[in-house]
């Protein structure tokens, strides 16, 4: 579903990034996600890198991402009390859906609980007609997005049998998208895509092409 630009929403998910695991905002959005699971309060499963580090809410269907900056490098050895948490900026946000079990070992990420989840999209050329949001359901295939999006700026996946299905990133937006389900996936993943569901969808800052 489409918005003009008369149409506000909130809470815009995009303003979470620059904050940093303590941050209030994000708490108070977490609290949010929670309750709307019915939960008090999920803890992460936290993956500890030099240049990154991943937040993981498997029950809520979110991943964080944050890069580190000031020159900190976090130690894989370790521990969640360790990290230096001011020193961590929110860079990426993924969303799952519940098309297949998308698991890292033995998890597995459950549907976002808040949906539609209403994208804010960078403007268009002036006096354009571009939308200036995009309301993703969990039903929003490959065709509804390429129609509001237009072409993207990277693709990849699909082409072979058991291999990974076909994903889109329109850049100018900061938004990348994996589709699930059989639809995306194999040799002719390209023609049946418009019919693929998203999987997952990443947010960035957006960047200048």
């Amino acid at each position: 579903m489409l918005h003009d630009s008369d149409s506000a929403f909130t809470p815009n998910i995009r303003d979470l990034f620059g904050t940093s695991p303590a941050s209030q905002k994000l708490a108070q959005f977490l609290v949010s996600l929670s309750a709307n699971q019915g939960k008090r309060h999920v803890e992460p499963e936290v993956h500890i890198y030099s240049d990154v580090v991943y937040f993981n809410y498997y029950p809520l269907g979110l991943s964080l991402s944050y890069t580190p900056h000031d020159g900190y490098k976090p130690k894989r050895s370790d521990a969640m009390q360790d990290l230096d948490q001011e020193l961590l900026s929110l860079s990426g946000i993924d969303v799952y859906n519940k098309i297949e079990a998308i698991q890292e070992g033995k998890k597995t990420y459950h549907a976002y609980p808040l949906l539609p989840l209403v994208l804010t999209l960078s403007p268009g050329e002036p006096n354009g007609a571009e939308p200036s949001a995009l309301e993703v359901t969990s039903k929003i295939t490959g065709k509804e997005f390429l129609e509001c999006l237009g072409e993207p700026e990277r693709k990849g996946g699909g082409g072979r049998a058991g291999g990974p299905g076909i994903w889109c990133e329109w850049s100018k937006h900061g938004i990348m998208v994996e589709f699930g389900g059989p639809e995306a996936k194999g040799p002719n993943a390209w023609e049946t895509g418009k019919d693929a569901v998203w999987q997952c969808i990443t947010l960035f800052q957006p960047k200048d092409i």
